[in-house]
Formats: structure tokens, C-alpha cells, sequence
């Protein structure tokens, strides 16, 4: 994200010439994928924000095969990443990478819309709380009435963290980078949700105190 120069993996990653592998990716990503697909279109455009290594577009784009899938990153390893998943991939459906950065003003000018879902997995947490903010105000721009926004990732409840674990990483967090840190739905993300026309539709319960939250436009 723009002003950050710390780098954002959490954990020790595997690479094959440019293609990066996430342990928790490789854990988490059929949960991810079977919930996602509940709230995807079976057709249409999916713009997804900050993929990281690129995996999990390449793993749900394969199960979607109607879906037109957008991946990027503004980490330039990561476009790498995302470019060789892609190729290795053989799919036709997915494109990418795009270098689209939340936290600049007006991100979403440089695409070609409009989306029918915009998606983020794991990234609101490990940024500035401006790309959150950026988020939701582009994905309203891009997305269609009715077109909807999908979070994953750790998210406490009304102050309530949903485990000791995510308190603590929490704190973690906040230690690496203090712009950083697990937000709140209804005090961080439901005042963003509501400036920008957003109805949350859902909360789903993910393995590892996850969760996926789905916003839709009005």
C-alpha cells in the first residue's frame, strides 16, 4: 500500500521461480472457495483486491468457470506471483495482473468496469485503515446495484475479539506496524459500509476465528 514499506507477508512462504505458496492459503483456501461460491454470481466480472501470492484467485476461478476473475496486487513480487500462478494455471477465465493500490485516491479510474463482485481476502488487516476506506468507496463505484463486496479475514464484533488468539494477534500486529490491526465490524467497517450504500447480507463463521462478510450494494 502507498507509504508502506514494511513488508506484509505473515508468515514464511515457499517460491518456485516467481510463484509464491502461503502455508495458510493451502490450508484455508477450499473453506474460502466453497463459501465464496455461495455469494458469487455463476456469471459475470469479479474484481479481487490485493491477492498476494495469487493463489486463491487461481483456486476459486477454477471452480467458477462462468466467472471472469480480475487478480492484482500493488506488491510487485506478489504481480510476479499472481502472473506465473495464472500461467501454470492453464485458465482462461482469469485474468492479471492489475497494480491497483486502495490507499491512492481514485483507484478504481484505471478499470475497465463494472464488477459484479469486488472481493479482498486477508488484506484490511495488514494495512493502513485508509485501504479499507478506499475499498469500500471504489468497490461502490465499480459495482452495480445489487453487486456485491466479499471480506475475508479476522474481524472482531462490537469490540469483542472472537478469540484470545486473535486478541493477541491483534496486539501483534500493532507492533509490526501501528496503521495495522484487526478491525472492527461494527465500529472500523459498518460506518464505511453505510456511507457508501453498502447492506451487510452475512457474517459466515471460518475455521481459525475467520470470517467472510458480504456487503451488498444498494
Amino acid at each position: 500500500m502507498t507509504g508502506q514499506k514494511k513488508e506484509t507477508a505473515l508468515e514464511d512462504r515457499g517460491q518456485e521461480g516467481a510463484r509464491l505458496f502461503s502455508p495458510s492459503a493451502a490450508r484455508n483456501r477450499d473453506p474460502i472457495r466453497d463459501v465464496f461460491l455461495k455469494y458469487l454470481p455463476e456469471t459475470g466480472a469479479v474484481l479481487e483486491i490485493g491477492s498476494g501470492t495469487g493463489e486463491h484467485g487461481v483456486h476459486i476461478a477454477a471452480a467458477a468457470p462462468g466467472l471472469r476473475w480480475f487478480s492484482g496486487d500493488p506488491d510487485g513480487a506478489a504481480r510476479a506471483s499472481i502472473a506465473a500462478h495464472i500461467a501454470a494455471s492453464g485458465l482462461g477465465n482469469i485474468d492479471g495482473p492489475h497494480a491497483v493500490d486502495v490507499c491512492e485516491r481514485d483507484w478504481d479510474a484505471a478499470l475497465a468496469g463494472p464488477f459484479d463482485t469486488v472481493v479482498s481476502i486477508n488484506m484490511v488487516h495488514i494495512a493502513p485503515f485508509a485501504a479499507a476506506e478506499g475499498l469500500f468507496a471504489g468497490a461502490a463505484r465499480l459495482l452495480h446495484s445489487g453487486g456485491r463486496l466479499l471480506l475475508y479475514g479476522p474481524f472482531a464484533q462490537a469490540g469483542v475479539h472472537s478469540a484470545p488468539s486473535n486478541e493477541a494477534f491483534d496486539a501483534s500486529l500493532k507492533s509490526r506496524d501501528p496503521r495495522w490491526g484487526v478491525r472492527d465490524l461494527e465500529h472500523d467497517i459498518a460506518p464505511l459500509a453505510q456511507e457508501h450504500a453498502f447492506r451487510r447480507d452475512a457474517i459466515v463463521e471460518m475455521p481459525a476465528n475467520n470470517f467472510t462478510v458480504v456487503f451488498a450494494k444498494r
